[in-house]
């Protein structure tokens, strides 16, 4: 009896597991601000949101190996900025270079926002 009220719920987590594994992953462009002094990083990922997770996690640690950035979280946290500036877009062609648009997109952010500013 227990065998099949399990059954629906194993099929379920199968089922939804399976749809996490097959969807297009959040790429996108970030940037890292610290507002108080103008030091902008500009970055890209395949999972845009993990990655400024993983920076914020670093920063915490006192383990980042941007040097700079990390000394500018010691001074103050709370003056720091953390935004997906854009989302690569799924494309039905198979043959789209999505990673090369991150490039792309990357470099422009780049251009643009960290022009006056430190990298």
């Amino acid at each position: 009896m227990t065998a099949a009220i399990h059954q629906p719920d194993a099929t379920r987590r199968r089922t939804l597991s399976r749809q996490a594994r097959d969807a297009f992953p959040p790429m996108g462009v970030y940037a890292v601000r610290d507002r108080a002094s103008g030091l902008v990083r500009v970055g890209c990922a395949r999972d845009v949101h993990a990655r400024l997770g993983r920076i914020q996690f670093e920063l915490r640690l006192g383990t980042h190996p941007d040097r700079e950035l990390q000394a500018a979280w010691r001074q103050d946290a709370a003056r720091f900025s953390f935004e997906v500036l854009e989302l690569v877009k799924q494309r039905t062609d198979p043959a789209f270079d999505h990673a090369g648009e991150l490039r792309v997109l990357e470099q422009l952010y780049r251009d643009e926002l960290c022009a006056g500013a430190a990298r």
